[in-house]
């Protein structure tokens, strides 16, 4: 076969990920405050780009407003050029102001009185300090002490050897935020250089530290820390008390397999007492703290501002996006001109047209994802109106398809908009994912939704009765009752997601047997 070569012409269509395309799919899946972060750093980067605001003095006049205008035709006027303007008689010369002069005139001591620290007392002050209180610097709490610098302290307080304190930082180190090491004896050994009887000594003092638990590295463990620590502080002062001690680290020591799974039977037969005595014991586990370093934890309270907000106006919704603490862009004026005039370099040209293609570009892609943002949100409110007017039990199955299918765009495009954004509702505050859910069949015809077939498993677990909790298979047959075409598993799984145990652990042993 000879090998030939020839032109052809073909017609095909592609998508293209053009740079213009790229930044609007970017821009469409952020939330409100990356979306902020990423236009400031655009401002700072783009200098065709300005903040929409009152118009500065500094802008450049309009030509018609110029008293002394060049023609254009007469080139770029050169930096070193002389104004034009005739130079006024020497008596009408304002007199320039001397910067020396006015500084001479300034009272510094007077100027800076309010922020030094030895300045005069009277005038406020906004670094006064209080001769009772002391320094007010010292007296700033900038932060919390976290639970290693905690335990830290308290090393540093106690009669800790010094070939210790190294091993001690090491194991404080390997805490995790609950309070339990994640070190094993072989690593501290590695890490430290020390030998096994110095990490037992480490670890002793350790878990003799404020709160009790920490530095064990598992539950039963610290629970058995836990009692050590009532039992010696209620030594001598209450016997009955501390029996009941006693039985609570027996159980945790000896028969911890058998708690987890509420084998009470052979719980009394070790402890020799009688299945109802047990509630007694177990009273005391469940005041013990499961994570102890808990309460030092840097917890901060996130809150969220919704992208749209739903509003009811004589019986319709109105939607409103929520533009509040985004920047208004505009192209920068000055900037925009120098493009109009002539006479520029063409690097310098041609880098200011890169740079407006790309600012109109931007805010092109903005106006888009705000006009997306508002066509789902108003396909979810007409989709979601039973919901939004009578609550949970009427809220629709609904998929990313429908809503794609309703405002012609792809279930890709859908799933970037509702992506990391919320929806401020009559009903409470929602992720616009909350409206995006799968159903059930209903022998009403049609389906019912997950989130609604929950709701209705919550409320018939909490008016069961304790001593006869309702099993996944009791639930499943209620549920088909009422035209919910359910099977067991299916209910299993709905009570696990909502963190729900399973019925033998939901039933009340002890106030059966009483």
């Amino acid at each position: 076969m000879a090998l030939e070569q020839r032109l052809s012409l073909k017609l095909s269509q592609r998508l293209v990920m053009t740079p213009s395309l790229q930044q609007a799919i970017k821009l469409l899946q952020l939330s409100r405050l990356e979306l902020s972060d990423t236009l400031a750093q655009e401002i700072l980067e783009n200098p065709l780009l300005d903040v929409d605001g009152p118009v500065e003095e500094t802008e450049i006049p309009d030509k018609e407003d110029e008293p002394n205008s060049r023609d254009p035709s007469e080139g770029p006027l050169s930096p070193v050029e002389s104004d034009p303007t005739p130079v006024s008689a020497a008596g009408d010369e304002q007199p320039k102001d001397d910067p020396t002069e006015a500084y001479a005139e300034i009272d510094v001591e007077a100027f800076f009185s309010d922020y030094l620290a030895d300045s005069r007392p009277e005038g406020p002050s906004m670094a006064g300090r209080d001769p009772e209180i002391g320094s007010s610097l010292e007296n700033t709490l900038s932060a919390s002490p976290g639970l290693f610098e905690h335990l830290e302290w308290q090393v540093h307080l106690m009669d800790c050897p010094a070939d210790l304190l190294g091993v001690c930082a090491f194991i404080l180190g390997n805490l995790d935020q609950d309070g339990f090491l994640r070190a094993t004896d072989e690593e501290i050994i590695v890490g430290t250089g020390a030998d096994l009887t110095q990490v037992e000594r480490t670890l002793e003092i350790i878990r003799s530290l404020d709160p009790a638990g920490v530095g064990t590295r598992s539950l039963q463990e610290c629970f058995v820390v836990q009692l050590d620590r009532l039992r010696a502080e209620m030594e001598g002062e209450d016997p009955g008390g501390l029996e009941v001690l006693a039985r609570a680290q027996i159980l945790v020591e000896a028969h911890w397999d058998d708690l987890l799974h509420q084998r009470w039977a052979p719980i009394a037969a070790a402890l020799e007492c009688e299945i109802p005595e047990i509630k007694t014991v177990l009273e005391v586990i469940h005041r013990l703290d499961t994570r102890p370093g808990r309460r030092f934890q840097q917890s901060r309270n996130t809150f969220i501002e919704p992208d749209v907000t739903l509003k009811k106006v004589d019986g319709n919704y109105v939607i409103a996006l929520n533009d509040d603490g985004l920047p208004k862009l505009k192209l920068n004026y000055g900037y925009s001109r120098m493009l109009e005039g002539t006479g520029l370099d063409p690097k310098v040209n041609a880098y200011l047209k890169d740079k407006m293609r790309s600012a109109l570009w931007l805010m092109k892609s903005i106006d888009q994802r705000q006009r997306t943002i508002y066509k789902v949100a108003e396909s979810i409110v007409s989709f979601q109106r039973g919901f939004l007017d009578d609550g949970i039990e009427h809220l629709r199955p609904m998929v990313l398809r429908q809503v794609a299918e309703d405002i012609g765009m792809h279930e890709s495009t859908i799933s970037r908009v509702v992506s990391n954004k919320y929806m401020d509702t009559p009903r409470g505050l929602f992720p616009m994912k909350f409206f995006f859910h799968s159903g059930v069949d209903s022998a009403k015809g049609g389906a019912v939704s997950s989130l609604v077939v929950k709701e209705k498993i919550k409320k018939m677990i909490e008016i069961e009765d304790e001593n006869k909790p309702l099993s996944d298979s009791k639930i499943m047959r209620t549920l088909q009752r009422e035209g919910v075409r359910l099977a067991r598993r299916t209910v299993a799984k709905y009570r696990e997601e909502m963190g729900i145990p399973s019925s033998d652990k939901r039933k009340n042993f002890f106030r059966s047997h009483t």
